[in-house]
């Protein structure tokens, strides 16, 4: 069956824009002040979603005054999907040019999940470009590729080695349920994802699901080789813009002492948050708390 595009640009508190950057195209979901002089928050989801995860804090942003841009990573959404060039130096690459091509010397990026991946690589890889970052459920990289099993539960360790496989991840995408069932296991338990037909279709959406899957097999394949090297060494230096971590306590993907570490690869202001009663899909699973986190954080930065 074929998915209509249109789903995943809906109507609301919010103008849709395609963006030039680093060669491609790419959408993002606008609120707030349409004027360059003020502050920019860029938002970035992580799998299996799209923009659309971060919308109450999107239009809560905008109405508190910031310029607030929620972007769909390449390969999901309604951005590009190119054959190749899944890595996070190349996810960056996007980001910044993102923040430049909306008229903006610099921003603050706030990520969950895989997005978290970016933001934490956003001060080395593009450091002009990033005033401060935010993550939830994100560990720092450099911990993220030493977690020894007594951090990560055995299905996440299962599910990235399913994950390497190729086609059958896709497959189980396009044709099964595992957006629906990741959205379930990842999340606290007795949470009910409201939008989980949204996801699945728009992971369906021509060639988003190998896309996606080509980013995480990245994570793990370059460890070995030049790229995933170089990348590395530039995310071991300490991080020195304020960093605000968030962390669902009942994350199933990646639990809190995850990050239990992730202060030290700060040099900067570092707040962290564990938010009672949620699981990986913070912004989501606790709207109001994240809202209400980001805001005080964001309004901190501002004094300074």
């Amino acid at each position: 069956m074929t998915v209509d595009p249109a789903i995943v640009t809906p109507p609301g508190a919010w103008t849709h824009r395609m963006v030039a950057a680093n060669g491609g195209r790419f959408h993002v979901a606008v609120t707030g002040p349409d004027d360059a002089d003020t502050p920019l928050v860029v938002l970035l989801h992580g799998f299996p979603q799209f923009w659309w995860a971060w919308r109450h804090q999107l239009t809560a942003l905008g109405d508190a005054g910031y310029r607030a841009a929620a972007m769909d990573l390449r390969g999901y959404g309604a951005s590009d999907k190119p054959p190749r060039a899944y890595d996070l130096p190349a996810l960056v690459a996007d980001v910044a040019g993102v923040i430049r091509s909306l008229g903006s010397g610099s921003a603050v990026v706030i990520g969950t999940g895989v997005g978290g991946q970016v933001a934490w690589a956003m001060p080395s890889l593009a450091s002009s470009t990033v005033r401060a970052i935010g993550v939830v459920g994100a560990p720092h990289p450099n911990f993220l590729y030493s977690l020894r099993q007594r951090a990560v539960p055995a299905s996440t360790l299962a599910r990235v080695a399913k994950f390497q496989v190729p086609w059958f991840p896709e497959r189980s995408i396009t044709h099964g349920e595992l957006v629906a069932r990741l959205l379930r296991s990842w999340s606290a338990p007795g949470w009910s994802c409201p939008d989980v037909d949204l996801y699945t279709q728009a992971a369906r959406l021509p060639f988003a699901a190998h896309s996606q899957m080509e980013q995480l097999r990245w994570l793990v394949r370059s460890r070995p080789r030049p790229d995933g090297i170089r990348y590395r060494e530039a995310v071991e230096e300490p991080v020195t813009v304020p960093v605000l971590s968030l962390h669902g306590r009942l994350d199933g993907n990646l639990p809190p002492r995850a990050c239990r570490r992730d202060g030290e690869m700060v040099a900067g202001p570092y707040s962290r948050v564990v938010v009672d009663g949620a699981g990986h899909f913070l912004p989501e699973e606790a709207p109001e708390a994240v809202t209400d986190l980001l805001l005080g954080w964001l309004a901190g930065l501002e004094e300074d």
